[in-house]
């Protein structure tokens, strides 16, 4: 049964919510309209609890099969939050807030899962109890660690959890799992550097100062791109790092006077936490002045093997298991669906989006065609987990 019909039966319905979220588009935890509209449907469709404020504006919708207890509890999750774009395309739906979009598919995300619990809230034709999780500020945020910190987990009872994330590229009804890592962590390193600041020529620039020497602002990026590329080689494949183009900010009274401060900012990418680590250490030495050196953001994750097989058997029951490819490579993104894997096991899936720009893509836009797939999914994953 590639699709459930009566999931098809509300496709129309699922497509005018999504394009609802993403015409009013919410940033990390300031998705108040966005919680409030999820609430108000999870309500709506019968939940037997709903929960608001979870990691600050999290939604926690609870539903209880009729086919008695398994003792089983498993979580499904979906992002909320959009990302601060403008957005390119011309559609009717179009971002009516400057600045900001849903260039990642979290509207997509949101709307399907509350089209999941629609229908699990109809036919309740399970045993045990599904938790529907909207996540706030997955973009950076910490959504997710908020939330685990909250008592998701404890509170519900959850014992595995689940996450699906469109992919651009991948053909439309086509799923893509992966035992092990799938994506990678993220960290922010960030170096405040203090000089002298003053009158030009009397003064120190802080990046002079803070690398020591007579190196330039210039020399200054060139020498941290180098202790990158040091830390990078040294790795192996699956350990490696990469970062984001290096910013280099400076704290200037006027257009006559030397800055005191500047701040110094990039990303490093890894797969492995003890790798993670050792990112400190060849550091310190060359600080002079003060640096907040790694600052965690989002924990390198595995899915487990158990899970990711049984996701894809799932994905097989849907799109057929031709359409679902279980060696997918893993990529260098990063996710903070890690916080939830990190509590409890469970398994992240990739969607297809068919051919559309790129995810964080000013020309992104979530494909509506998807939303059958993805619906039935989380459909067919409560049905076969918590069978009777």
């Amino acid at each position: 049964m590639p699709i459930v019909n009566r999931v098809a039966d509300l496709h129309r319905e699922i497509t005018d919510w999504r394009r609802d979220l993403h015409a009013h588009p919410e940033l990390l935890f300031d998705v108040h309209r966005t919680a409030g509209s999820v609430a108000e449907r999870l309500k709506a469709f019968g939940c037997d609890e709903v929960v608001t404020g979870l990691g600050r504006t999290g939604v926690v919708g609870v539903i209880r099969g009729r086919k008695g207890s398994s003792g089983k509890t498993i979580g499904l999750r979906a992002d909320m939050d959009a990302l601060p774009i403008e957005e390119a395309n011309d559609v009717p739906y179009k971002s009516t807030v400057p600045g900001k979009m849903h260039a990642c598919g979290h509207d997509g995300h949101t709307a399907m899962l509350l089209g999941a619990a629609r229908y699990l809230t109809e036919t309740r034709n399970f045993a045990g109890t599904a938790v529907v999780i909207f996540q706030p500020a997955e973009e950076g945020g910490g959504g997710g660690k908020e939330m685990v910190n909250d008592g998701l987990m404890d509170r519900f009872g959850i014992g595995e959890v689940y996450g699906m994330h469109n992919y651009p590229g991948m053909p439309v009804g086509t799923f893509g799992v992966r035992p092990g890592p799938m994506m990678a962590s993220a960290d922010a390193l960030t170096i405040d550097i203090e000089g002298v600041g003053g009158m030009p020529r009397a003064r120190i620039l802080p990046s002079i100062r803070f690398w020591s020497g007579h190196r330039s602002s210039t020399q200054s990026n060139q020498s941290s791109r180098a202790m990158l590329t040091r830390s990078s080689r040294r790795s192996s494949r699956f350990a490696c790092s990469a970062r984001a183009i290096p910013t280099m900010s400076f704290r200037k009274p006027s257009s006559c006077a030397v800055p005191h401060a500047a701040c110094y900012r990039t990303y490093v990418i890894s797969w492995r936490s003890a790798w993670r680590s050792s990112l400190k250490a060849p550091r310190r030495p060359m600080v002079r002045k003060r640096s907040s050196l790694i600052d965690a953001v989002i924990r390198c994750w595995s899915t487990i093997e158990r899970q990711a097989e049984f996701a894809a058997s799932v994905a097989s029951q849907v799109a057929g298991q031709d359409k679902v490819d279980t060696s997918l490579a893993p990529m260098m993104g990063a996710e903070d669906f890690s916080y939830m894997l990190n509590a409890r096991p469970g398994a992240f899936i990739w969607i297809g989006n068919g051919d559309s720009a790129g995810l964080h893509h000013p020309a992104y836009n979530f494909n509506d065609d998807v939303i059958p797939f993805g619906t039935s999914y989380w459909v067919k994953l409560v049905e076969t987990a918590l069978a009777a």
